[in-house]
């Protein structure tokens, strides 16, 4: 007898945030604002201060840092491909969270394939957060009826290794 695999109980990755933090506006920001979209392919936001800190200059309001957020599943594979490969394709196993989420830093821009050191733009780094999650999450967001993600139906850290080493081929090292 042949087990069919529930399609609600599947895991996929509902979004990908890449992030730059600089921590000032002006000339620093809008090279990150290029680099960003050079290398995902969406146009970012910027990201305003929420706490004020005198030692690192930091106002309530005012830019710090952009993100570029990517829904559409063929630009996140591509994207995603390009970035373990600059990773060689190791994760540690600490960078999932216990939803099941994927959070990892990338140190400059140029190791992606196809970028080239640009003087005028400088080196940036960036951070990347991918949130993993089963179909029907929605619930817990909607406005009318939300209703909270029973835990089964949660992702969880195993799961989330499993699924991307499965779907990308990346090996996790175990710390």
């Amino acid at each position: 007898m042949s087990e069919s695999v529930n399609p609600m109980s599947m895991p996929r990755i509902s979004k990908v945030v890449v992030n730059i933090g600089v921590g000032e506006g002006g000339d620093r920001l809008t090279n990150a604002e290029k680099v960003l979209e050079i290398v995902t392919g969406v146009t970012p936001v910027r990201t305003l201060g929420k706490q004020q800190n005198r030692d690192l200059k930091v106002r309530v309001g005012f830019p710090i840092g952009c993100k570029a957020t990517m829904r559409d599943p063929e630009t996140i594979n591509k994207f995603l491909k390009d970035a373990f490969w600059v990773r060689e394709n190791n994760i540690p196993s600490w960078n999932f969270d216990r939803t099941g989420n994927l959070s990892f830093g990338i140190p400059d821009y140029t190791d992606f394939p196809d970028q080239k050191y640009d003087p005028d733009i400088g080196i940036f780094g960036m951070d990347i957060n991918i949130v993993l999650e089963r179909p029907g999450h929605r619930v817990s967001r909607r406005r009318r009826r939300s209703a909270k993600v029973a835990q089964s139906h949660r992702t969880t850290a195993d799961d989330a290794r499993a699924w991307f080493v499965e779907n990308f081929g990346i090996s996790i090292l175990e710390e």
